[in-house]
């Protein structure tokens, strides 16, 4: 009898694993729950499909079943504190794992588990944890990524650079610890060395908005233009209404040479930006003084200062344009004085010395033609 019973048993838990396998859970529940007696086993298969059908609750029950059976089960205990964590129960989850770490006070996961627990309670002994975690396993890749992402964070650059490295010692496809390093080398500049660390995370299948756009500025701040326009549209196949990307795209453009590029994508960030947008009223003035048309860009001058009346290089480049446009020196001369009177004391020195200087010329000029 007790032989018929254990392979019904057996043939109702290989329904229910194939069931759950293709993803009927619903039913494999059902066979499952119909199951008697329940022995540790069908509670622990109970556990994982309640979880995977998204009914915490019951999955949490059916884990206390075991548990009340067998209390020195270990993984079970992890996986029963783990849905405590993620369900919300903190109090009981912290509990489970404080007491875990008296039993086995070597094992850092159990410090990193209350980790990720004080963390959720915002209480800041959560890098005590991680820290103890990595004083049992220094190689403890989730407690590496906590401590780099903090040092990273608070700006203490050498550190973060530090833990990013260990982790990827042993792990060098952890995708966590590549951005955390990537962005610590941004930080401080270092573009050359943060560029393989992007590329690398492109090559494990992470493209986002995020990365084509620190990979855009790598290059750009390394002057390789065509790379970083490259990257820049990739940017905008992930968000195209973003005007940070357009304005830079604008700006690249204009360094390359491609004028019309340079203009539709700073009409773009115009268009989608809605605070001030002076910034990109300048650039586009430039771009039309790079292409000799002054009219115009006096036109983008003065919408630029319309936008922010502060804004010292649109005056001072509207005189130049101005300079450029006018055959009456008279009035360009007027150009000239409006800026100097404006940023006379704080302005510029370099824009301050050439306006200077093409005041004289201009009065010396007109002194010669009278």
């Amino acid at each position: 009898m007790l032989t018929i019973k254990a392979e019904a048993q057996t043939s109702a838990l290989a329904v229910a694993d194939s069931l759950y396998a293709v993803g009927e859970h619903d039913q494999a529940i059902e066979k499952l729950e119909a199951v008697a007696p329940k022995s540790e086993v069908v509670y622990l298969k109970l556990a994982k499909v309640y979880n995977a059908n998204r009914n915490a609750e019951a999955a949490l029950s059916n884990y206390r079943e075991v548990l009340d059976q067998n209390p020195k089960r270990l993984l079970t205990a992890i996986e029963y504190g783990k849905l405590l964590v993620k369900t919300g129960s903190l109090e009981k989850a912290d509990s489970l794992f404080a007491e875990l770490s008296e039993k086995y006070p070597e094992n850092a996961n159990f410090y990193y588990q209350r980790g990720i627990i004080k963390e959720k309670q915002q209480d800041s002994t959560a890098r005590d944890f991680f820290l103890r975690s990595l004083s049992y396993d220094m190689t403890h890749q989730g407690a590496l990524y906590k401590i780099a992402k903090e040092e990273l964070k608070h700006r203490r650059y050498t550190m973060a650079e530090h833990y990013s490295k260990k982790g990827l010692e042993t792990n060098p496809g952890n995708v966590s610890l590549l951005s955390i390093l990537a962005q610590t080398y941004s930080s401080i500049k270092e573009y050359r060395e943060a560029i393989p660390h992007y590329e690398k995370l492109l090559e494990l299948g992470q493209e986002s908005e995020f990365i084509y756009s620190k990979l855009g500025y790598a290059n750009y701040q390394l002057f390789d233009y065509k790379r970083a326009i490259l990257y820049y549209n990739k940017a905008l196949e992930f968000e195209d209404r973003n005007a940070a990307t357009h304005f830079i795209l604008g700006k690249l453009y204009a360094q390359t040479g491609d004028l019309e590029k340079s203009e539709t994508h700073l009409l773009m960030a115009i268009l989608i930006k809605k605070q001030p947008v002076d910034a990109e009223f300048l650039s586009l003035g430039l771009t039309y003084k790079l292409q000799k048309e002054y009219k115009e860009a006096l036109d983008y001058f003065d919408k630029a200062l319309e936008e922010n009346p502060d804004n010292q290089r649109a005056l001072y480049e509207k005189a130049v344009a101005a300079d450029n446009y006018y055959e009456d020196k008279e009035l360009v001369l007027q150009h000239y004085n409006t800026y100097l009177r404006k940023y006379e004391e704080n302005g510029n020195p370099g824009m301050l010395s050439l306006t200077r200087n093409r005041i004289k010329d201009i009065k010396k000029k007109l002194h010669l033609e009278e």
